[in-house]
This record gives structure tokens, sequence and C-alpha cells, in this order.
């Protein structure tokens, strides 16, 4: 056997994992989906732990975004391989209802319960970082740049986030069909690394990330709002860390990560291999 499987093959195990993850059960569902999500605000205070001295300061950001991603990338590695369903992976479940091997409604039933359980996973981390005082670190400047992220991805307009989001998910989709491609255990991990380290390296906009970084931010403002205003963000920006506010970057982030990956990974592929006649 092949120690990798051609482009072709790939989009064949794809659609196998899409027949698995639409006949999950709700319960199934919900907790590899509270998994995924945790494993994205894990990652997410784990790369701003690295890299919020660099964030802090214009001249280092650049380097910070790269101290970052070389953090970020543990988040998918663990839902690949101990288990868990994210919902931007699954937008490549496209492909399988494209191929009506699944239905239209087991998908949206699919992204639905993975999406709101990926919410409650990225909150409660947010919430527990704010229990553990960690925030506190650095004389208070992770928690002003914990602030400072949220408030930058406040502050997209709707088309800059949704460009940001179809770029996010292209990448992160393509360490997910990368890692399709073998079953040993070192290669997925290369597989998905390098992707996800220019995803976040280039700062594109990750829905369930998000979900993390925004439920933290808001958390943090009430306690690290003055240290965040020290280190730059505006008392508008600041404002705009609201409820409204984290739900005008999920929308068009969401839409922009679904576009990112059935679009230009899912489907560009199965087109390419002509893999979309049914059957």
């Amino acid at each position: 056997m092949s120690a990798m499987r051609s482009p072709a093959e790939v989009v064949d195990v794809s659609v196998a994992s899409a027949e698995t993850k639409a006949a999950g059960s709700f319960v199934k569902l919900a907790i590899l989906g509270f998994l995924a999500g945790a494993f994205m605000g894990f990652v997410g205070q784990g790369s701003t732990m690295a890299s919020f001295n660099l964030l802090a300061d214009p001249d280092t950001y650049g380097l910070g975004r790269l101290v970052a991603g070389t953090v970020f990338p543990v988040g998918l590695i663990l839902v690949v391989i101990a288990g868990g369903e994210l919902f931007t992976g699954n937008t490549l479940m496209v492909t399988a209802a494209l191929k009506r091997r699944i239905t239209w409604a087991r998908l949206l039933r699919n992204w639905g319960i993975v999406y709101l359980f990926n919410f409650f996973g990225a909150l409660t981390i947010a919430l527990l970082m704010m229990a553990s005082g960690l925030f506190d670190s650095g004389d208070a400047l992770f928690g002003a740049v914990t602030v400072k992220v949220a408030a930058g991805k406040t502050s997209l307009s709707f088309g800059a986030a949704l460009a940001s989001g179809i770029l996010c998910n292209w990448l992160v989709c393509l360490g997910v069909w990368m890692a399709y491609a073998t079953d040993s255990l070192a290669a997925k991990c290369l597989a998905i690394f390098f992707p996800v380290w220019l995803f976040v390296t280039s700062g594109f906009e990750h829905s369930i990330a998000n979900m993390y970084y925004l439920c933290s931010g808001f958390l943090a403002k009430a306690r690290y709002g003055d240290e965040a205003a020290a280190i730059g963000v505006s008392e508008e920006a600041l404002a705009g860390l609201d409820v409204a506010g984290i739900v005008g970057n999920l929308v068009p982030v969401t839409l922009g990560n679904i576009i990112g990956g059935c679009l230009f990974v899912g489907i560009a592929y199965a087109v390419a291999q002509n893999k979309l006649r049914r059957g």
C-alpha cells in the first residue's frame, strides 16, 4: 500500500468521513463539538501567552504572529488525532452532499450542532481563563493583549471579515485534506502544522477560534480595559467589543469559512478529480 493517497483517493476518504459525521448522534456530535471548541480555546490562550509581549508592540507585531502560529496548529492536531467535531473542517462535508452520499438536511444538522457546541467549548475555556488569573501575567499585559485582539476583530468591516474568513478556512481545510492523504500519525501532524501556521501568522479569521478570542476579550474588558487603552486600543474599539460586536464578527467570518472550505477545497478538488458523479 502506498504511504500516501493520491488526490483522487483523498476525495473518497473525505466523502467517507462525511458519511460518518452525518450519521453521528446528537450526543456524540455535542460532546465532540464541545471538545473541539475547547481545543481551539486552549490554543487561543496558549498562542497569546507565547506572544503577548510581541503583539503589544507594533515593531514586533509580525514576529508575534509568527510565534503564535507555531503554537496554534496543536488545536487542529488534537481535533484530528484525539477526536473532535470542528465546524470549519466539517465544511468539507459539502462534497458528500453534492454526490448525494449524505442529505443536505444531515449536513446542516451536523453543522448546526457542532457550531453550537464549539461555542460552548470555547466559552468554557474563556471562563476558566478568567477564573485562573492568568490574564494578570506580564503585569496584566496578557489581559490587555487579550482585549486588544478581540477589539481588533470586532472592529473589522463585514467585507474584511468575510474575506479573511475565506482565506483562513481555505488553509485550515487544506490541512485537514492533506491529513486525509496518510495514515501516519507524524505525517498527519506535519500536514496540519504548516497551513495552520500560515493562517495564524497571516492573521486570518477563524470562526471557532474567534469564539474564544471574542468571549475572553469581552470578559476581560472590564478588568483590563485601562491596560488595553495603554497599548493603543481606542475608546471606540473598546465600546465595540460587546455582544453585537461579537455577532457582527462571527456572522461574516463564519460565512467566509464556509466559502473557503466548501468552494476552494472540497468542491475544487472534487471537480478537478472528476469525483462529483453520483455514487
